[in-house]
């Protein structure tokens, strides 16, 4: 039961160190990681529902996703989401 109880201060660590990740990436590498995460989730939620393996679906998903995220291009938009001048 102990380990359950320290089980919010261990997320809540995971997700700082997760956020703060994200602070020095290029636009691309934001996508490729924002990509790779969308298409694992995606990718194991179809391959649960469908009866097949959700970790190959997760894997399948997120190399996808990576793939497809750091191939898009950034069309030249600032980040603050104004429009191009």
């Amino acid at each position: 039961m102990r380990t359950l109880a320290k089980a919010p201060a261990a997320l809540a660590v995971v997700l700082t160190l997760a956020l703060s990740a994200c602070a020095n990436m290029t636009n691309q590498q934001q996508r490729s990681l924002s990509g790779g995460a969308m298409g694992a989730a995606g990718g194991a939620a179809v391959a649960a529902l469908t009866g097949g393996s959700a970790g190959l679906g997760a894997l399948i998903g997120g190399g996808g996703g990576a793939l497809i995220g750091a191939l898009i291009p950034d069309n030249g938009r600032p980040r603050d989401g104004s429009p191009r001048r």
